[in-house]
């Protein structure tokens, strides 16, 4: 039973009485013991003892204590204060006292009695899933041996309660339990018990705002992101209460007003009313003061720039509705790196010491006159540039992709760009790359930049599986991205393999029922060391089996063979800026047909041969994560030509395409001379391709990512009595699995239906596809990249021009789940939803599952 106050005339007699009685004990022992102790009495320590209830050894307790034989200690002295405090914050102990007993003249034993804090035993959650309970006790560290204190129960109390509020349970209670139980040795130790009562989560039903009357109440909601009143229509963002999310949404009703002129708006206050239904309504009484507009402009301390080029470069002129959020973001914005700000103007050209402060010199009539004032600082310049945490990959394969190099000037721009093309290797774990800045120097102008990485496994296993091409098609895979070819003859660098220099190699073997694919490829990025000149070469090997309807299997003994080498070289740009790279590459491709009569192949036996020529662009500038990016573009376009032989041959091919129209592919011997024409059309593949890809990302809001994407792409013939090459195709929908280099062909994903059901048999020629989608993360660790997908697409796939259609597309719309392990690329699956029939059906297409595995997109 807890106690009461009490202040009446019969408490005090009975407490004055108690106080005398204890005083009469007092004189009384110390008359006995005939020792007198008095306050302030020093004494030297003779002996101590410890008693008490304890597990601990006296020599212990003595030791931590500090007090030793010998020392001069004073009752009530600060030696023996020291002592207890010392001992308390062992966090040990639930009692502890100090005597002073056995007084003779100025010497005196000091006795130490403790009782020892109980340990936790077993402890037991009620309240929650059996998923969560390892979690809560790993956040808490309630393991069995921990000390049970008082700070301990309401810690855990606190953090569970605030854990649940954050997540909308509002009335989340928790209630701990402990039972004392002697163990088998007679210890004392404690049982916990947990219990959680979430509640139901708290939802917002109204949010009212009182006092406003320039910005309405749609406005003011809406500039609420993380609040939200409740709405059947909101799907995306829903109406629970968090505190936290809720004072950063006072905040931003407060910029809102700012935005809109109102300098002097703020909240007057808040409240919460608790509603019958369980629910809540917000109350925000606001103050929004007079509209303001900007005044002069002045620039004081500049002498870099001129007047008239920060004003330019600040964008806000005199006359202008004042706006407190564009103006902080105009000379720094700190959500964006990139921003053309004025602190970033002198950043990125060297004034790192530099600071910029508005200053408001008048407010007359609603005007405000500002003065931005600049303190330049000397330029700064790069002492030392070091890289600290690269167990694996070799000190130059990083030194050579930083852009601070000692003696330069300091960019702030270049040291963000080191981080993101860090970040792009793949090598290092793309969130913890950091740049430290050190021993900076505002007298001498210098300072010295460490970059902090952490290695991340960089080869992969690839164990690839879905359906396409005919059937189920596997794919087994070797893929080593810090390869170090240099050290192939050291035994000692196989750790597995030799690593460390930057290089790739990759072997591969896909296969199916219907085709087998080997490939081998090996990239140097850095091609002779010095500028990064990129040299790309790959071979390979495929067999395709035509489809026997009369077993249902592959028929071998009718076989399509091809032999492939290609070899590239890339390079990075500088104009029309450092994120472009141009791209060339020569390529060379063998096809035997032994006894394989198709619909697209009229030649049942016989070769032909494509050598082409690919010239690509590219601009990419995504930020850091390669595997989670959450800002950037990445654009390419690339063409690809074959030489046009029909301009040199010598053969008449508008004489040929005349003759094989007049033929009947019903006859025998008609049949057999189109195969002699087609045979000849296509010796030596003629053909242009041009593709062109883009994507952007944007962080909508916290690790909140949309991703736009548009592809397009277009197979043509420079001489039309030719026609289009049976090769190179185009083949669209499903999950972009099967994507096999046997004749050059395309694979082209669009989830929401079948694999390649959007085109024709043979390919499509002409493809365009948009996507959008919506990514949120679930962890960004080293050990495994997690995020949730929702999209929409739409694309088609035809084989001439007279029949495409920009818009008349294959819709689809659905959601994923992605899973990057370094050691085995990326894992995901996909639930797509085709909203339009498949070619030659009626009625939407409906479900699709797709399962990616091995896949990035």
């Amino acid at each position: 039973m807890e106690k009461q106050a009490n202040n009446s005339p019969k408490h005090k007699v009975l407490k004055a009485f108690t106080k005398f009685t204890f005083t009469i004990l007092f004189l009384i022992v110390s008359f006995t013991t005939n020792a007198q102790v008095n306050e302030g009495e020093t004494y030297v320590i003779n002996n101590i003892s410890v008693t008490g209830n304890t597990n601990f050894s006296e020599q212990t307790i003595i030791a931590y204590s500090k007090l030793r034989k010998g020392d001069e200690v004073q009752l009530g002295g600060e030696k023996i204060g020291n002592a207890v405090k010392t001992l308390w914050k062992s966090n040990l102990f639930s009692s502890i006292d100090i005597y002073i007993v056995n007084i003779d003249g100025n010497t005196a034993d000091l006795e130490i009695n403790l009782i020892d804090l109980p340990e936790l035993k077993d402890v037991k959650l009620e309240g929650v899933k059996k998923g969560k309970v390892d979690e809560i006790l790993s956040e808490n560290e309630l393991k069995s041996g921990v000390k049970v204190t008082e700070n301990l129960l309401t810690t855990t109390r606190n953090y569970i309660t605030n854990k649940y509020k954050k997540k909308g349970f509002l009335n989340a209670k928790v209630n701990i339990i402990t039972t004392k139980v002697i163990d088998s040795v007679e210890k004392e130790r404690v049982n916990m018990l947990v219990k959680i009562d979430k509640g139901e989560k708290v939802k917002i039903k109204k949010i009212n705002f009182i006092g406003n009357e320039k910005l309405k109440d749609k406005k003011l909601r809406k500039a609420m992101s993380n609040t939200k009143q409740k709405n059947f229509l909101r799907v995306l963002k829903r109406s629970k209460y968090i505190e936290e999310d809720f004072r950063e949404d006072l905040v931003s009703l407060v910029d809102k007003y700012k935005e809109n002129g109102y300098r002097d708006a703020r909240v007057l206050s808040d409240s919460i009313i608790y509603n019958d239904d369980k629910t809540i309504t917000l109350n925000i009484e606001l103050e929004e003061g007079e509209k303001y507009t900007f005044g002069k402009i002045d620039f004081v301390g500049n002498t870099v720039y001129s007047d008239r080029y920060l004003a330019a470069v600040l964008g806000i002129k005199e006359g202008d509705t004042y706006n407190g959020v564009e103006l902080r973001e105009r000379i720094a914005d700190p959500k964006d790196p990139d921003a053309a700000d004025l602190t970033n103007l002198y950043q990125n050209t060297g004034y790192m010491f530099s600071t910029i402060n508005p200053v408001e010199v008048s407010a007359a009539g609603n005007v405000i006159d500002m003065e931005i004032r600049i303190s330049e600082g000397k330029p700064a310049y790069f002492n030392s540039v070091t890289v600290v945490g690269n167990d694996v990959t070799n000190d130059h394969v990083i030194y050579r992709e930083i852009r601070t190099r000692p003696g330069e000037l300091y960019s702030k721009s270049d040291i963000i760009r080191t981080i993101r093309e860090l970040g792009q290797l793949g090598y290092f774990d793309a969130q913890q790359i950091a740049p430290n800045i050190k021993n900076p120097n505002p007298v001498d102008g210098t300072l010295d930049v460490e970059y902090s990485v952490v290695e991340q496994g960089s080869s992969q296993i690839q164990l690839q599986g879905g359906y396409g091409g005919g059937g189920f098609i596997g794919t087994l895979g070797l893929s080593f991205n810090n390869f170090a070819i240099g050290d192939v003859f050291d035994k000692d660098a196989y750790k597995p393999v030799p690593r460390g220099d930057g290089q790739s190699l990759a072997l591969r073997l896909q296969a199916s029922q219907f085709f087998q694919t080997y490939s081998f490829s090996f990239s140097e990025p850095w091609l002779g060391g010095k500028k990064p000149y990129q040299l790309s070469t790959s071979i390979s090997h495929s067999r395709q089996f035509l489809f026997n309807p009369q077993t249902r299997r592959a028929d071998k003994s009718r076989r399509f063979n091809i032999t492939g080498l290609t070899l590239g070289l890339a390079t990075r740009l500088t104009e029309p800026d450092n994120y472009f790279s141009l791209s060339q590459a020569i390529s060379y491709q063998h096809y035997d047909l032994q006894n394989y009569n198709t619909g697209l192949f009229t030649f049942g036996d016989g070769t032909s041969n494509n050598l082409s020529y690919t010239v690509g662009l590219t601009r990419n500038n995504l930020y850091v994560d390669p595997i989670y990016p959450t800002g950037g573009s990445n654009f390419s376009v690339s063409a690809k030509f074959s030489f046009p032989y029909s301009l040199v041959n010598g053969v008449d091919y508008k004489a040929l395409a005349e003759e094989r129209d007049d033929l009947d592919p019903s006859d025998p011997d008609d049949f057999e001379r189109i195969g002699e024409i087609d045979q000849e059309r296509f010796k030596w593949l003629e053909f242009y391709k041009i593709k062109f890809k883009a994507d952007w990302y944007t962080e909508v809001a916290k690790k909140l990512v949309l991703r736009p994407s548009l592809e397009f792409g277009f197979l043509g013939a420079y001489n039309n009595d030719r026609g289009v090459i049976p090769f190179e195709r185009f083949f669209v929908g499903g999950d972009g699995l099967g994507n096999f280099a046997l004749d050059g062909r395309e694979v082209v994903q669009l989830r929401g239906y079948p694999n390649q059901s959007l085109s024709s048999q043979d390919g499509g020629s002409i493809y365009n596809k948009f996507s959008l989608e919506l990514r949120y993360p679930i962890t960004l660790g080293a050990q495994a990249k997690i995020y949730a997908l929702t999209f929409l697409e739409a694309g088609q796939s035809v084989n001439d021009f007279r029949d495409f259609n920009p818009f008349e597309l294959n819709r689809s719309a659905g959601l994923g789940l992605r899973i990057f392990m370094p050691a085995f690329g990326l894992l995901g699956i996909d639930f797509g939803h085709g909203f339009d029939p498949l070619p030659g059906t009626t009625g939407a297409n409906g479900w699709e599952t797709h399962f990616i595995i091995g896949q990035q997109f």
